[in-house]
């Protein structure tokens, strides 16, 4: 209960304050025409960003998965690489070489480049579990190449390319570095220039609780759209190898198509980071600077994922072990904070903090509080798979030898669940890593990580100068690249 008061926090924090300043101060800061504007900005990158991500998703995944192009296993990997490259050091790396990229266009460029891989590997997945018999019936009634995408394959990826588009979506709207580093405003960027210039408590609370709203009518809308109309398999039966679709005059085409998108979203961000980095050997690099900023990084990535693994033990392990309606309440709220963006969650803290308990404001308690709330789903999605796989068998027998409870979790339950554990901790280590918007607001004072070292050279136009912090962030990164393509890279074939 603890753990889901923390992850639903920020939501009490909007709707206690919006009761308490009642309808005529939310009509007031809520109806005017800024908002407008920032709504109509935010709703049309959405948008914008949720189709270009479907289209190359879909299409990419579809030449790896049912097209003969060649070297499908290198391009699965490298279709996943561009998340390896957090989206603020993407829009770095475009602005810094093309200055004149802060507008709609530029914005709907750099994000679509960022995100697409989010719609790729669900729907690559849900490719790789399609029935290949209901393909070749199709075909064998005489539609096309086409019309089998259309009629067959496309209607039992809606869920994942629904799932996919959400995510980016809800990315989006919480995406806070790139979208400022372009100039462009949505209610995420509004927010923190109000919070910044007057500290405007009322007024960056009603668009957070804006903000949070859209969130909400995605997660509704995306249930709604997913429907009910299942397409699973009766039984697994002799599985069909997968018939790859002959391209022949359209290979090179599909190669120039797959090398365009992977050269955008990969190439352009490391050649920008390649040549920034050799333009700053030129000056000094203060490497003592690098170095402490690295380990205080480090630090505070290490120290999240262990809290947050730690928190996540209890939910994951009631959510198995104990069924019911309250465990699974429980669980599902803390996914509802982490829904949240980054900067809500920011405010929430600050404003809680300064007015219930003032010596923990700014200090590393109340910032490694924001990282629980924001990734906690992440370790206790691997660390319920860790206890669903874990057979109680071993607790009984050692509870019935007269092992008392905190022996057999030290000699038992641990040790089974170390893989999720672990796996969980990794995946929080690498978010901590790259987090920006909670890290800028809530970080101590002089405390310096390599996201906010980066954002502060950055915004000073010193692109040399963030280029070796943008290089480490991006090698750190690059492990989660790794673990998402391995599982997919053994579904393919060469």
């Amino acid at each position: 209960m603890a753990v889901a008061a923390l992850a639903l926090l920020p939501l009490g924090y909007i709707v206690w304050y919006s009761a308490d300043l009642g309808w005529a101060g939310i009509r007031e800061l809520v109806l005017r025409p800024r908002v407008g504007e920032l709504l109509w900005n935010t709703l049309r990158l959405v948008l914008g960003t949720v189709v270009c991500c479907g289209v190359l998703g879909v299409g990419a995944a579809w030449l790896v998965e049912r097209s003969s192009v060649p070297a499908r296993r290198i391009w699965h990997v490298l279709l996943v690489a561009p998340l390896a490259v957090p989206a603020f050091v993407n829009s770095y790396a475009w602005i810094s070489l093309l200055p004149g990229l802060d507008t709609y266009a530029g914005a709907l460029l750099v994000v679509t480049l960022s995100y697409f891989p989010f719609v790729y590997l669900p729907v690559a997945a849900a490719f790789r579990g399609l029935d290949p018999a209901l393909e070749d019936t199709a075909r064998g009634l005489g539609l096309s190449t086409w019309a089998v995408f259309l009629r067959v394959q496309l209607p039992q990826l809606r869920v994942a390319l629904l799932g996919g588009g959400l995510l980016v979506a809800l990315h989006l709207l919480a995406e806070f570095g790139a979208l400022q580093m372009l100039r462009y405003p949505t209610f995420t960027t509004a927010i923190y220039d109000q919070y910044r210039a007057t500290f405007n408590g009322p007024g960056a609370t009603m668009l957070a609780g804006v903000l949070v709203l859209l969130c909400l009518v995605l997660l509704i809308a995306e249930i709604r759209l997913r429907g009910r109309r299942g397409y699973a398999r009766s039984g697994r039966g002799a599985p069909r190898p997968v018939r790859p679709v002959a391209l022949r005059r359209l290979t090179a085409p599909a190669l120039l198509a797959l090398g365009t998108l992977v050269g955008l979203a990969v190439a352009v961000p490391l050649w920008s980071l390649g040549y920034w980095m050799a333009r700053g050997a030129g000056s000094a690099v203060d490497w003592a600077d690098l170095g402490s900023t690295t380990s205080t990084t480090l630090g505070l990535a290490a120290a999240a994922a262990a809290i947050t693994t730690a928190m996540a033990l209890p939910a994951g392990w009631l959510a198995v072990r104990a069924r019911g309606r309250v465990a699974t309440l429980l669980e599902r709220s803390t996914y509802l904070g982490s829904s949240v963006p980054g900067i809500v969650v920011a405010l929430a803290l600050v404003t809680v903090s300064i007015r219930v308990t003032p010596w923990l404001y700014q200090t590393v308690p109340v910032l490694l509080a924001a990282y629980a709330i924001l990734f906690l789903p992440r370790a206790i999605v691997t660390v319920r798979s860790a206890v669903e796989q874990a057979p109680p068998l071993y607790d009984d027998v050692a509870a019935s030898l007269g092992a008392s409870a905190p022996d057999r979790l030290r000699r038992i339950t641990l040790p089974l669940l170390a893989p999720g554990i672990g796996a969980g901790a990794a995946l929080v280590f690498l978010a901590v890593v790259t987090e920006l918007t909670a890290t800028l607001l809530l970080a101590p004072t002089g405390t310096r990580t390599l996201a906010t070292a980066f954002w502060a050279a950055s915004s000073a136009v010193d692109y040399g100068a963030a280029a070796p912090y943008a290089v480490i962030m991006v090698l750190l990164s690059a492990p989660a690249t790794v673990l998402l393509s391995r599982d997919a890279r053994r579904g393919l074939t060469t």
